[in-house]
């Protein structure tokens, strides 16, 4: 992943100097200037944006599999009405007190799962979110470069460089550090052992790699391709503002203000791809949402048993404070009653 970024930040830095060759401003990229200042703060912010936008989309189809994996659990059953649950129970169990591969069911006892609509769920999911991140990458430059001007446009590919490479690296070491603090845990056997406290800090761990998978495995190698991007849509579009000033033909860049914002529109709202809805709520009260189930998810939610409205939040509080090391406690101030 190391070298990953490197290369990437390399190849966006001589796109970058092919950009200023072209477009070839007299008046110079001074950084005190406060168009060029703008365009570095706007491009530092773009990663981190994108970096929400990967981690809300790997968090919902986690979700939605998650149901349909539930709801396959309690529902597909064999002839002899042996639900999937109950034969994946029995085979953690023999597994627990045999080993691993070492039991085998009969074949009327087998219930086979229904794997097609995971796999369903996570390749149209993977596809639907990533509209919004890649308009967002090809507009970011044709926004700053025609609304603004050239000098605006290369602060803002000098700022999302540079802060796209840190937060890679950032994403990319702390998602590893996540990631291995979970194996250590099962090498450990800290999942099987008597100490409660052990048993908790496996259960932290496997809550942190929740986060630490995506940032080492989606959001940050995304990162690597949006510094790229925005540098390769900046090259082609460079004879288009050669020799412009600062706010030259601004009119051109409505038009992809004016797309930015209606896909804005009927992203959030319309399609709720913008947005995040709490799959835990859903679970938690067993009733699932109107648009779960058709054709991929859950046909119903089963209650996880789980404290409801306030107290949900000192659930949440105790396993980020395990996470952190703590003792998962929280101030009672801090909670609503």
């Amino acid at each position: 992943k190391g070298f990953a970024i490197g290369s990437a930040v390399l190849t966006a830095l001589s796109l970058l100097s092919a950009f200023k060759n072209k477009i070839n401003d007299p008046t110079g990229y001074d950084v005190g200037d406060p168009v060029v200042l703008s365009g570095v703060l706007t491009g530092a912010m773009l990663p981190y944006l994108f970096a929400a936008l990967t981690m809300i989309s790997v968090g919902k189809a986690a979700a939605e599999i998650i149901s349909e994996v539930r709801w396959q659990f309690k529902h597909i059953r064999n002839a002899k009405g042996i639900s999937l649950g109950e034969c994946i129970r029995v085979y953690t169990e023999k597994a627990e007190e045999f080993g691993e591969g070492v039991y085998r069911a009969a074949p009327e006892d087998e219930v086979e799962p229904d794997s097609d609509k995971c796999v369903a769920i996570s390749t149209r999911s993977s596809v639907r979110e990533m509209i919004a991140p890649g308009a967002y990458a090809v507009l970011a430059p044709l926004m700053g470069g025609f609304l603004v001007g050239p000098r605006f446009l290369m602060g803002l590919l000098a700022g999302a460089i540079t802060s796209g490479c840190m937060l890679a690296i950032m994403m990319a070491n702390a998602g590893g550090a996540w990631d291995n603090s979970k194996k250590l845990c099962e090498k450990l056997g800290l999942k099987k052992s008597k100490d409660p406290a052990k048993k908790e800090q496996q259960k932290a761990c496997v809550v942190g790699d929740t986060v630490g998978d995506p940032f080492k495995d989606t959001s940050g190698p995304a990162l690597n391709i949006l510094i790229k991007l925005m540098s390769m849509v900046s090259l082609t579009v460079a004879p288009l503002l050669k020799d412009h000033k600062d706010y030259d033909h601004w009119e051109y860049g409505l038009i992809p203000t004016a797309i930015f914002v209606v896909l804005t529109l009927i992203l959030g709202p319309m399609m709720n791809i913008l947005t995040w809805d709490d799959p835990l709520a859903n679970m938690v009260s067993g009733d699932a949402p109107e648009d779960m189930g058709k054709g991929s998810s859950s046909r119903s939610y089963e209650p996880l048993g789980l404290p409801t409205t306030g107290n949900r939040r000192n659930t949440v509080c105790k396993v980020i404070g395990r996470l952190l090391g703590g003792g998962g406690g929280v101030h009672q101030n801090l909670v609503t009653p």
